[in-house]
């Protein structure tokens, strides 16, 4: 229960909730939480399928920076050396556990004179292919024997998922010994096949590279680097990776291409040639990730690249990409090697109807080159939403038949009383208000298709000739001698 604070001069001040129940009503908001965020002034906050959505505590409405620094204190617990490194640096990271609920990840760090904090939520259960669908080719990843393994990808793509779900896999299968060096550590591993001995920066070891190096004396198989931050622990990796370890690391950068840009800018320029060399023998896979909302908003879906060391990519990488010899080239040429690039994988999902398609054209590599890949499918999706559109707006408005109009099928045409009499043959008499064409009509008249005996095109009358019709004709019967063949000029049908 929360306890109630008292002011110096006996007021009562608000109620103070722990904060083992703060976290415990956050997570409850949503099965998707990915992050908890306080912050002074806001109250607290939960990261769900990339959108903030505030949480309503009890007795906490709007955090304070006392609030902050309380939680801050707590999570810290009796870390002294993360408490140090927050007073002289500004941030720092820890481990946070709740059981039975989940651990978290911490980040706490100041900012304007006071305590914020993000807690990244990991989950109880280390994951596996199967719970994030990732492509079967991976699966190679836990057969190789040496190499550097990178998985790279912008904050919260789900890079450690990836990793946890690599290593749990050899942990299953392979009677390895593994070591992982994170900060700080978050999948707990239970001891299988393999034996997994995992060190935490700070607590366990001053440095990455310092583990890292003491790391080739203790003979592992495997060593899981938490991320290659700086030149030292690069190169050190690379060592590994050369002496016949399997490494895996991560790197923030946002495709291949700029992971291979990234590991050559923490060397000096005179230094870039040979690790070149270095890198391209010692690679073995570059994985990338993405997430990407879903179309139906139910969630994330992960778009991976995967590069993949073969005779082409390692001479890209040792020689310099060019035009018509990039890694997005090789990549899009190498289906059958098991790789992929990420405009083919969002195209795939775009068509699939996984993904929108301005979504996709925001996560895309190459937007332009994407939407001409998806020409046809935006054709046929905007000839189908104009032939729905035209059929709603037919259904909610029908259009009525204008008198005279052709009958539709399955109706019958009404019959229309002529003006005119017939004559003796059945077609109508020739009225004295039907004007007769002269010899010289249009050469366009003349050139007319003759048409067969009995067909009979209707002049177009004017309103006198109509009031004159019943009388002309009663006239022009009497005196109209038998009738004979027709005469078709232009339009009109003349009498002999």
């Amino acid at each position: 229960m929360g306890s109630t604070a008292v002011g110096p001069q006996g007021d009562t001040a608000k109620q103070v909730v722990p904060t083992n129940s703060i976290i415990s009503a956050m997570l409850r908001t949503s099965k998707q939480v990915s992050d908890l965020i306080f912050s002074p002034g806001r109250a607290p906050q939960v990261e769900v399928n990339g959108q903030l959505l505030p949480v309503q505590v009890p007795s906490m409405s709007t955090l304070s920076a006392e609030d902050t620094a309380r939680i801050a204190a707590d999570l810290l617990g009796g870390n002294i050396t993360a408490a140090r490194k927050l007073r002289e640096e500004g941030s720092c990271d820890v481990s946070y556990s709740l059981p039975p609920l989940a651990r978290f990840r911490v980040n706490i760090f100041t900012q304007r004179g006071s305590c914020a904090i993000v807690m990244r939520v990991i989950p109880s259960v280390v994951p596996n292919f199967d719970t994030f669908n990732l492509p079967p080719h991976l699966r190679e990843l836990c057969e190789l024997k040496n190499g550097i393994v990178l998985v790279t990808g912008p904050t919260g793509s789900g890079k450690s998922s990836t990793l946890a779900a690599v290593l749990d896999k050899i942990n299953q299968e392979k009677a390895y010994h593994i070591v992982t060096i994170e900060d700080p550590i978050e999948f707990l591993y239970q001891h299988k096949k393999a034996t997994i001995h995992q060190r935490e920066l700070h607590s366990d070891t001053p440095s990455f590279a310092l583990a890292l190096r003491a790391a080739l004396r203790q003979a592992p198989k495997v060593i899981l680097v938490g991320e290659m931050r700086d030149r030292e622990t690069t190169e050190i990796a690379l060592e590994a990776a050369e002496t016949g370890h399997l490494v895996f690391s991560t790197l923030h950068t946002i495709d291949a291409s700029k992971t291979v840009e990234r590991v050559l800018g923490m060397f000096p320029l005179s230094e870039q040639h040979i690790i070149r060399l270095r890198f391209s023998k010692a690679f073995r896979y570059i994985v990338s990730q993405r997430l990407m909302p879903k179309k139906d908003a139910s969630g994330r879906v992960a778009a991976i690249e995967i590069l993949k060391s073969t005779m082409r990519t390692r001479e890209y990488i040792e020689k310099g990409e060019s035009e018509g010899k990039s890694l997005i080239d090789a990549m899009r040429d190498g289906d059958i090697d098991g790789m992929q690039d990420y405009d083919s994988v969002i195209e795939r999902y775009i068509r699939e109807g996984a993904v929108d398609v301005e979504t996709g054209m925001a996560y895309a590599t190459n937007p332009g080159n994407l939407r001409l890949q998806l020409t046809d499918f935006l054709d046929e999706q905007a000839a189908a939403e104009k032939k729905a559109a035209a059929k709603a707006t037919a259904k909610s408005s029908p259009t009525p038949t204008p008198q005279g109009a052709p009958a539709r099928s399955g109706q019958t045409a009404a019959p229309v009383a002529s003006s005119a009499p017939e004559n003796g043959a059945g077609r109508p008499a020739a009225t004295a208000a039907t004007p007769r064409p002269t010899a010289a009509a249009p050469a366009s008249h003349a050139s007319s298709v003759a048409r067969p005996a009995g067909a009979v095109l209707a002049a177009p009358a004017t309103s006198a000739a109509r009031t004159a019709a019943p009388q002309a004709a009663a006239k022009a019967a009497a005196t109209t001698p038998a009738p004979s063949e027709p005469t078709m000029v232009g339009e009109f049908e003349l009498e002999r």
